[in-house]
């Protein structure tokens, strides 16, 4: 019976799908002595894809095809007797009850096991229809996630539960943990993770505590905690944290790792006494994101070429300048990650590390053993580097090191917190690097910004202030067939109408006229005025063309490069 049933799927694939006789002949006989099933071979050799293989599954069981599986609000009662584990594990999640009729998503048709299972607990009819893989793992977390409620479980009744016990790496929307604390703190989490928010704030004040996400960038209030809730939240994210839950005097740092809807998640803790208790704030990274490509980040076209060339150089400093949280540190992985290969012994130095690069050694700043960035970028400069990464040049030290490795044959990569990009070179100088080295070591210099994308799905065209206008487009005229968007606000976008971010770049190129400048000590007004007449473009027309193509708005522009006049 098995092998007819596989004949019959195959005889599917090759009269609706289009693929080819010969390579379902050749994958049934490879069947005979492999334990993959005939779909499997298939899509392995790349003929067919987990969509077409759903599709003739479905057709070949007459069950339903599901494109989009997903739980509704009406089922998710239904996930609290099947545990994550066992969803994920069977690959089934029921979409939707209909009186005594449980509309139940499966990738595999011949699993008769859940249908039985879930029959018995429920007492309901099973109607099972067919997903892709992917798509039915998507939709268990969005289910389960919906399910746990974000961080709006209710603490009203918290007391002082006992926060005790090792924290496991696990899926926190696998927990059944039912202390209300836990509880709480896992919600917290997995709604910060669900919003995109890049940073949690939770702060004290004489009588309340207030909880705010940072979402590209901007903080937004999302609730209001009781006040005798304070110690027990801090306590529980201290012990996860790894920290003295006894020491409320001091600041302390530390860090965990969760997983969340399935994806890999790590968040930096740091603690601050204040006058109404202690004040927390946590820094969200998402491992599973991984490292984006200097395109992604928003980089024009244009502009591609000239940063692919700087950072391809055997030697010299290569800088990324702008305040905190501009994304400085993604542009130097993406640039580490366009350069990396086997010929490259690339090793960085950094506070924290925020993502893993493979084929890259990378060094963990530790101030309690001696481990700074000028200790680690000695170190690294007895392992033979090609090109080595500091995350940030905070002192004279560093500073004087970096330039002398990059004149002695290394490629260096490295932050600085200066507004433009001209501003880097004079700082240089100001932390005690002698000017004729700056100006012989410099080989480029990019000042960045992040702002705000329009929602797409609630982008609409609108007509801007004219003096906003006049202010973004200083002195030049309006195209007269310039449309400009902003979006109205949705669902998606937490009705505030932007989604995402991208980056702005101003990217000054240190050529010979600049040299002789910073050799000479100029300022940086003087620096900046001879890049501006070498045709430096600026980050307020960088976001002009934002504006112009239709990725952000007038307004937003203006409050990133405010400082530009």
């Amino acid at each position: 019976m098995r092998s007819l049933k596989w004949r019959q799927l195959g005889e599917i694939l090759i009269r609706d799908k289009g693929v080819p006789e010969d390579t379902v002949r050749q994958a049934l006989r490879e069947q005979e002595s492999s334990s993959l099933r005939l779909g499997e071979l298939l899509r392995d050799k790349g003929v067919t894809t987990e969509v077409v293989l759903a599709e003739a599954l479905a057709t070949q069981s007459g069950m339903e095809y599901v494109a989009e599986p997903k739980v509704k609000t009406s089922a998710l009662h239904l996930l609290t007797t099947v545990p994550i584990s066992y969803a994920k594990e069977n690959l089934a999640v029921p979409l939707e009850i209909n009186g005594q009729t449980i509309r139940l998503a499966v990738v595999d048709p011949c699993n008769n096991q859940i249908f039985n299972d879930l029959s018995v607990l429920t007492g309901c009819r099973i109607i099972p229809c067919l997903a892709e893989p992917d798509k039915l793992i998507a939709a268990i977390n969005l289910g389960y996630e919906a399910l746990s409620g974000g961080g709006d479980s209710s603490i009203s009744d918290i007391g002082q539960e006992e926060l005790d016990g090792d924290i496991q790496i696990e899926d926190l929307l696998d927990t059944s943990d039912e202390a209300p604390i836990i509880r709480y703190v896992n919600g917290l989490l997995t709604e910060a993770y669900r919003k995109r928010a890049s940073d949690i704030h939770i702060e004290p004040f004489e009588t309340e505590v207030i909880v705010r996400y940072r979402v590209d960038g901007i903080l937004y209030e999302v609730q209001r905690p009781p006040y005798r809730a304070l110690s027990n939240i801090i306590s529980r994210l201290k012990i996860m944290a790894n920290l003295d839950i006894a020491e409320k005097r001091l600041p302390q740092d530390g860090r965990f790792s969760v997983r969340i809807a399935g994806k890999q998640g790590d968040i930096r803790v740091s603690t601050l006494p204040t006058a109404f208790g202690e004040r927390v704030v946590l820094r969200l990274l998402d491992k599973s994101s991984g490292v984006l490509s200097l395109g992604d980040i928003g980089v024009d076209s244009d502009m591609l070429p000239q940063i692919e060339k700087m950072i391809q150089k055997s030697h010299g400093v290569f800088l990324v300048t702008g305040p905190t949280g501009a994304g400085k540190t993604t542009t130097l992985y993406s640039a580490l990650s366009a350069i990396n290969s086997r010929e490259q012994n690339i090793i960085t130095v950094e506070d924290p590390i925020e993502y893993q690069l493979p084929g890259v050694g990378q060094i963990q700043v530790n101030p309690k053993i001696n481990l700074t960035f000028a200790q680690g970028l000695r170190s690294i400069l007895r392992q033979d580097p090609d090109v080595i990464m500091i995350g940030e040049i905070r002192d004279s030290e560093t500073a004087k090191i970096a330039v002398q490795a990059a004149l002695t044959g290394h490629l260096v990569f490295s932050t600085l917190h200066t507004n433009d990009s001209a501003g880097a070179l004079a700082r240089l100088v100001e932390m005690g690097v002698e000017p004729f080295l700056a100006a012989s070591a410099l080989v480029g210099v990019l000042a960045q910004r992040l702002v705000r994308t329009i929602c797409p799905h609630c982008r609409q065209s609108y007509q801007p202030d004219k003096q906003l206008l006049a202010e973004l487009f200083d002195g030049t005229e309006v195209p007269k067939q310039a449309t400009f968007y902003r979006g109205r606000g949705c669902s998606h976008c937490m009705q505030v109408g932007y989604l995402g971010r991208t980056g702005l770049y101003e990217l000054l190129e240190v050529t010979d006229p600049i040299r002789r400048l910073v050799s000479s000590n100029a300022d940086t007004a003087t620096i900046r005025q001879q890049a501006l007449k070498m045709g430096l473009r600026t980050l307020r027309q960088a976001g002009l063309a934002k504006v112009l193509s239709g990725e952000t708005t007038v307004e937003e522009i203006l409050r990133v490069t405010q400082e530009e006049v």
